[in-house]
């Protein structure tokens, strides 16, 4: 073996002992997981509920760190180029890693390239909403309507780029039909616009309606999940409804820099598919109207954003939206 060929067996060697042997002592201090929203909002409790079960079974303190702002794009940078060293993690979502590719044009990171998905944990379903005095029964009733008046009937949205703006678009691509988008500034606001008749439809987050679904102020005509929804199980799903290729299911998971050792993801992605199927885990994220999806592989989770990207990106140039 020549000299060049025994020093660059070495160096490889070395790489990978160095790699297993830090793997073997992580984690020996605590881990913190960057939250990119306020606490108290969904995604807080989301990871406070993972932090918490993580740290007991690593035996180190796991701290939740929120970072809010530019649709969670500072959070999600500031992980990403953070040591690839298994102590710093984020929690992300179909919004930080797929649909900000698409509306930012310096997000301050690349999901592909700056970032691993360690695991996918739950996803929440969108509901096609209408106002109690709309006479559509079924989502072939609305259609029936939106093509009758093309560009006319209108659906609202929490704002430009959010997942009921995108629910939106995606049924517009499905169907032929025109509708107009009227974002509002809130999706309080965009829901109520659906109970008062100030809009058509909408395509909201399941828990932030199921409450006035519940209580006769809204119509639901289908949901936008790949399956029914246990929170409405009596709601068809947009493919049942007729519309093929229908799936929105905005997912949230665990990030870490993408260059974190094989070893150290392998036993995340481990941890957090584990504690995703507690009873006493799966039963709080219910409550918070999140319904867990089935563990995945590291790189099934990479799969996931890869196939999402190829999915969403196209449709949001369509769409023309811009977050910046």
């Amino acid at each position: 073996m020549s000299i060049k060929r025994r020093m660059l067996l070495a160096g490889t060697l070395a790489v990978a002992a160095g790699s297993g042997a830090m793997a073997q002592a992580w984690p020996s201090k605590s881990i913190r997981m960057i939250v990119p929203l306020a606490p108290g909002a969904t995604a807080d409790i989301v990871g406070r509920l993972f932090a918490d079960e993580l740290g007991k079974a690593l035996g180190q303190t796991v701290v939740v760190d929120n970072k809010t702002g530019a649709g969670g794009t500072i959070a999600t940078a500031e992980a990403a180029r953070a040591p690839a060293d298994g102590y710093t993690m984020v929690l992300v979502s179909q919004g930080t890693m797929v649909f900000n590719m698409g509306l930012y044009k310096t997000p301050g990171y690349d999901s592909q390239k700056d970032l691993a998905l360690v695991a996918v944990s739950g996803g929440v379903s969108n509901v096609l909403i209408v106002g109690p005095n709309n006479p559509a029964k079924t989502v072939a009733d609305l259609l029936a309507q939106a093509r009758a008046k093309p560009g006319e009937l209108t659906y609202s949205s929490g704002g430009v780029g959010t997942s009921h703006h995108m629910s939106g678009v995606l049924l517009e691509l499905r169907t032929g039909v025109k509708l107009q988008h009227v974002p509002y500034r809130a999706t309080p606001a965009g829901i109520q616009a659906v109970a008062n008749g100030e809009v058509t439809m909408g395509l909201f987050n399941t828990p932030t309606v199921i409450g006035l679904i519940k209580g006769g102020k809204l119509k639901a005509l289908a949901v936008t999940s790949e399956k029914r929804s246990g929170l409405l199980p009596d709601v068809p799903t947009m493919i049942e409804s007729g519309i093929k290729d229908y799936v929105v299911n905005t997912w949230m998971g665990f990030a870490v820099p993408a260059k974190v050792p094989e070893p150290v993801i392998t036993k995340l992605n481990a941890e957090f598919n584990r504690i995703g199927q507690l009873p006493q885990i799966r039963e709080k994220m219910l409550a918070q109207g999140i319904e867990m999806l089935p563990p995945r592989s590291p790189a099934a989770a990479q799969k996931l954003v890869r196939d999402d990207l190829a999915l969403w990106l196209p449709i949001i140039k369509a769409s023309g939206a811009s977050a910046g």
